[in-house]
């Protein structure tokens, strides 16, 4: 019988795309999401593209009784944990939602694990965790450093938490997967991001310009020590991201203990390196303005995702050219995203 996996955040951008790799590889899914970031929609095209549903469970991981019960009735072999807060600057203006939901949150769904004796756990990490690295690519050996943001502190909070679970009980396996930008969308035009309100990453806003639901792009800072002045960031497919997932389950039945992998493509793009890519795969000009830098922002992050690729045998597929044209393709058949 094929594995069962908890997905948390399962209706969000990357959880989706994460189900739907999950379910063509031959697992069965059960997806909590409390649909403040997700939608279920996206499930519904999850279900159409893989032949087959997950059994999705309306629900939020801070409630212990739900997942008892969730517990109980699935035979779950391990969790893909995606549920929790993520715009940067909505965590600066209410730190104490962000520290509840995520890392208060991790904590009740670890111990309902624990009560239902699972095990192994996939957490959605994040590069913020490095801080501000003095030099590039960023590796795993980096020492962790203080990230500029509550959004940033609750994944290493929460890293923190998952290693001292793991010291304190041998059974635990857990898998920290540091991401660097996730962008692009499913090359069908059925699944991709849709952000609430404004968005708060430079794709979904440069696609948002492109389809006129925003009159221009502000490129934050042009003087950083760059090839053009502008921030340099390392941008990843996240159908790679999704298949990053899959790759640590699976190894994770062989090792033990808490192991740690960035997920990136190891090369970075700059602001208007990316603008440029994004109006030949749109074939519409993208207008913007350079403004000042913003506050805790870094010159440039890339990682180096060697480590992935030598343990894991995951390596990014996708170039910028085809995240471009694939986040083109969902922005303009779905204008309004999933509302549509």
């Amino acid at each position: 019988m094929a594995d069962t996996i908890l997905v948390t955040g399962g209706a969000g951008y990357i959880g989706s795309h994460t189900t739907l790799a999950l379910l063509e590889a031959g697992y069965e899914v059960v997806v909590l999401d409390n649909l403040h970031n997700g939608s279920s929609t996206s499930l519904d095209r999850v279900a159409r593209l893989a032949g087959k549903p997950a059994t999705f469970i309306k629900g939020d991981i801070r409630d212990r009784a739900l997942l008892d019960e969730l517990f109980a009735s699935h035979s779950i072999s391990a969790v893909l944990h995606f549920a929790g807060l993520k715009a940067v600057g909505e965590s600066v203006r209410e730190p104490l939602r962000y520290y509840e939901n995520n890392v208060s949150g991790t904590v009740t769904l670890c111990q309902a694990m624990a009560h239902a004796g699972v095990f192994r756990l996939v957490f959605s990490s994040s590069a913020t965790v490095y801080g501000e690295p003095s030099q590039m690519p960023i590796s795993e050996t980096f020492p962790t450093g203080v990230p500029t943001n509550p959004y940033g502190r609750s994944k290493l909070m929460v890293e923190e938490l998952l290693k001292d679970l793991a010291a304190s009980e041998p059974r635990w396996n857990i898998a920290l997967l540091r991401y660097f930008n996730p962008v692009g969308a499913h090359a069908s035009g059925l699944l991709g991001e849709n952000p609430n309100g404004t968005p708060n990453n430079l794709l979904p806003y440069m696609s948002q310009v492109a389809v006129g639901k925003l009159e221009k792009l502000s490129v934050y800072g042009a003087d950083y020590p760059t090839v053009d002045g502008t921030g340099v960031r390392d941008y990843i497919h996240v159908v790679d991201l999704a298949d990053g997932h899959l790759k640590a389950l699976q190894a994770m039945a062989t090792r033990d203990g808490v192991n740690v992998w960035n997920l990136g493509t190891g090369i970075g793009y700059s602001v208007l390196q990316m603008i440029q890519a994004f109006e030949l795969a749109s074939g519409r000009p993208l207008p913007y303005q350079l403004v000042a830098r913003r506050p805790g922002d870094i010159a440039e992050c890339w990682s180096d995702a060697s480590l992935a690729a030598k343990e894991l045998g995951w390596k990014a597929q996708r170039g910028l050219a085809e995240m471009m044209a694939d986040t083109w393709r969902w922005q303009s058949a779905n204008p309004l995203g999933y509302a549509d």
